[in-house]
């Protein structure tokens, strides 16, 4: 009814008053790629090996893992939800996978699984913890936050215990064919998270369960009352979410060809600066898969700048939080708004 009410409200106002909404609006999802050309011809002077082919591949490569985790953080924000225990999913989900495949002499469960099963264990395990995330937020209606902070504890001390610290090694050449298997010249992976965003952003304009999310996000109550199922969907998007980063999990795994104790430890960090600077809004209910996606591209270009330029590894992370604040100011001024 408030939307109704709105725009009866602004029919009789000149038109010129909405377009300057409508065209900042465009103007958000895009106002990155300026900051991502300015970056690639900085890179250009900083290193003559920036802009080669095998360097930019190497960008997409690394950001991939990180593209599909933000993804998943993204959906579910915007259903005005968090899970912060993704990072630590995409640590345990392939170390169980692995862990059922390799031999009890290489640190393994011992119960050595074909590959295939050991594969579909590590989707199984992230929908079984965004399942049981999904219930303690949904149905027991606890805070979203605190829930998956306990979560991600819970699943890296798992993931410590099971490994005993160290580094699983000896697991089939399969582990890693998404990261290491080339298509056109590019990683499998980066072919696998254009299309999970291409779909994502599909849903979100074109289908009513992106309506929904976008509905959940701005306002549950009403959306309960327009018949929208609030709880299935919020419960769902979890197991989403937890999925795609155990599949963000495989693929760092292939890029780095081993899994230790402290695989997605931090990660989190990266995943919201990468959403909120691509305009993904912390209360929900606003944000585009384009402005998410500019993120991550923003944020692997920054890295890759930084190693070339030998830039200590520790003033990353002060760096990263810097682009967070000139985000949000960015977002203030384009968007109209500021998010808390």
């Amino acid at each position: 009814m408030k939307h109704d009410v709105s725009s009866s409200a602004m029919a009789g106002l000149p038109m010129q008053r909405q377009r300057p909404r409508i065209e900042l609006a465009r103007f958000r999802d895009l106002a990155l790629l300026p900051a991502l050309a300015l970056l690639l011809a900085i890179g250009a002077f900083v290193s003559p090996s920036f802009l080669t082919q095998a360097n930019l591949i190497s960008i997409l490569g690394a950001s991939a893992a990180l593209a599909l985790v933000v993804l998943a953080e993204s959906l579910i924000v915007l259903t005005g939800k968090f899970d912060l225990s993704l990072e630590s999913t995409v640590g345990i989900a392939p170390a169980v996978g692995a862990m059922l495949v390799m031999p009890a002499a290489s640190a393994g469960f011992g119960l050595e699984w074909p590959t295939a099963a050991g594969l579909a264990a590590i989707v199984a395990v992230g929908a079984l913890i965004g399942f049981v995330n999904g219930f303690l937020v949904v149905r027991l209606r606890l805070n979203a936050f605190i829930v998956t902070l306990a979560m991600l504890i819970v699943l890296r001390g798992m993931l410590v215990g099971a490994t005993k610290g160290g580094t699983l090694f000896d697991m089939p050449q399969s582990f890693f064919t998404l990261a290491t298997t080339l298509v056109l010249g590019l990683p499998v992976s980066v072919w696998l998270a254009a299309a999970a965003f291409a779909v994502a952003a599909f849903l979100l304009r074109y289908h009513r369960l992106g309506r929904a999310l976008y509905a959940i996000g701005g306002n549950p109550e009403a959306a309960r009352a327009a018949g929208i199922r609030v709880e299935r969907i919020t419960w769902g998007v979890f197991v989403l979410g937890s999925v795609l980063a155990s599949i963000g999990g495989l693929i760092v795994t292939g890029y780095v060809g081993a899994i230790n104790a402290n695989q997605g430890n931090g990660m989190i960090f990266t995943v919201f600066a990468a959403a909120v600077i691509g305009g993904i809004s912390l209360d929900g209910g606003k944000g585009t898969m384009l402005g998410a996606l500019s993120g991550v591209l923003l944020l692997g270009v920054v890295q890759n700048l930084l190693t070339l330029a030998q830039v200590p590894s520790f003033w990353i992370q002060a760096i990263y939080g810097a682009i967070i604040l000139g985000s949000l100011m960015v977002a203030r001024i384009a968007g109209g708004e500021a998010q808390n």
